[in-house]
């Protein structure tokens, strides 16, 4: 099995080949004696550059040579056959990041705190990490060599950050000029060669929303089904964001974009047989509103943008409940704790768990987590920092508290503004569980155990 991750904001000086981290005993590189520490510089005469260009260039070959750069230093030179569909059993470096060239208005970055994190100041713009996990790239700066990489290892799908189809209107979002904000012909090239597209907007009022959007829109439908959908997310202003381009987002804004996304929806419906611009779960919150049932979604085509995620919590929940209703786990009563998630979601929360504590007479409460580190305005669960959390300490009841595990680093548990988990639980003189709803699960068929 190949695993890699991805390297924060490290400066790497690139070497030759990709290195091995872990070799899996038994497995076809341990026959190799491949060792960690081994870096795989060519394969039948091809350039490896990272995992992505190891897994091209060897896959479906069942014959083929490795040129391998021995940790010691020798270089070794392996004739390699292998049966149809076996597995290497390598693990690799982390891919190093490709930095964003722009200087977007709304750019998170610009956001931070001074002393937060330097990992968090760091802007990837990336067509390998847009295939591999759902980054958004603008393809302001793609080089020849990337567009051709993902033409011929056929990385698709690519996630694309439109924000308007407007030229004067994407270049001033973007800080660049109208030549690097043109990216038509560059999408066409990925398009023809049956590369699928997910855009992004994220939605600045009085700026790329309006007669902005609805062309936006309406020019990326017309390239259905290539562009596959568009994600419409809100534009979001920590307390550090001065620039007085910048305006905050109201409920009465997104009531107003509800409307009117949603009467192009209704054509988009009748057209193209989908909705195809969604809109983000935030601006459904914010305007007081309930999301979309399930069907309004499709297959959640962009739900890691926060598109459908609570729809998809609700129904979810509501298999868990199910679940209890007929399985009643015989402890549940004695589980007895606080659920921390950030202000916009903490009513779906607070109803689903009400329902939850009368069902199994769990002694469950939600408590709504005030972002002062970044500021009112941010109010999303994973966002959430130790800072705010010890802030909450008065509000909480029960044996642990639970965290989302959104608000801590996927490979660490470590909070965006540095807290560990363990040092956090210290802090409350209670223990931090971070969980996702399988979690959460597992925990409330076990009860306390």
């Amino acid at each position: 099995m190949y695993e890699f991750a991805v390297t924060p904001a490290v400066t790497q000086i690139r070497r030759r080949g990709v290195t091995i981290t872990e070799v899996e005993p038994g497995g076809l590189g341990a026959e190799l004696e491949l060792e960690p520490g081994d870096r795989v510089v060519r394969v039948n005469g091809r350039v490896v550059r990272d995992y992505l260009d190891f897994r091209f260039h060897t896959g479906g070959e069942t014959e083929f040579t490795l040129d391998v750069l021995k940790r010691g230093g020798e270089e070794w030179e392996l004739e390699v056959e292998r049966a149809e569909g076996e597995d290497f059993g390598l693990q690799f470096e982390n891919i190093a990041p490709r930095q964003c060239a722009n200087e977007c208005l709304f750019c998170f970055c610009k956001g931070n705190p001074p002393d937060a994190r330097p990992a968090l100041f760091f802007r990837d713009e990336d067509v390998r990490l847009s295939f591999l996990y759902g980054n958004y790239t603008t393809l302001t700066s793609i080089t020849e060599d990337e567009m051709t990489r993902v033409v011929e290892q056929r990385l698709t799908p690519q996630y694309v950050s439109v924000h308007a189809t407007d030229l004067k209107v994407r270049a001033h979002l973007l800080g660049v000029d109208e030549g690097r904000a043109d990216i038509s012909d560059k999408m066409r090239r990925m398009m023809d060669a049956g590369i699928e597209i997910h855009a992004q907007v994220v939605l600045c009022p009085d700026i790329n929303d309006g007669e902005v959007l609805s062309k936006t829109i309406e020019d990326l439908a017309a390239e259905y089904p290539r562009v596959r959908s568009v994600a419409i997310v809100p534009l979001g202003l920590t307390r550090y964001n001065t620039d007085e381009r910048l305006t905050p987002v109201t409920p009465e804004w997104c009531r107003r974009i509800i409307r009117e996304v949603g009467r192009a929806q209704k054509d988009l419906r009748a057209r193209l047989g989908t909705n195809f611009a969604f809109l983000g779960d935030e601006i459904y919150l914010r305007a007081g509103l309930d999301v979309p049932g399930r069907r309004h979604y499709g297959d959640y085509p962009q739900i890691e943008d926060g598109v459908g995620m609570v729809r998809s919590f609700r129904e979810e929940f509501a298999r868990l409940l199910r679940r209890v209703e007929k399985n009643r786990p015989p402890d549940a009563a004695r589980l007895h704790a606080t659920i921390l998630t950030g202000a916009l979601f903490a009513p779906v929360l607070e109803e689903l768990v009400g329902r939850l504590n009368a069902l199994a007479g769990t002694r469950l409460k939600v408590v709504a987590v005030e972002n002062r580190y970044f500021g009112s305005e941010i109010v999303v669960a994973g966002l959430i920092t130790g800072q705010c959390v010890l802030e909450s300490r008065e509000r909480m009841e029960g044996d642990f508290v639970i965290l989302p595990s959104t608000a801590h680093k996927s490979d660490e548990p470590v909070m965006l503004d540095g807290t560990r988990l363990e040092d956090l639980s210290a802090r409350l003189g209670l223990p931090v569980r971070a969980l996702d709803l399988a979690g959460f699960g597992r925990l409330l068929a076990g009860a306390n155990a």
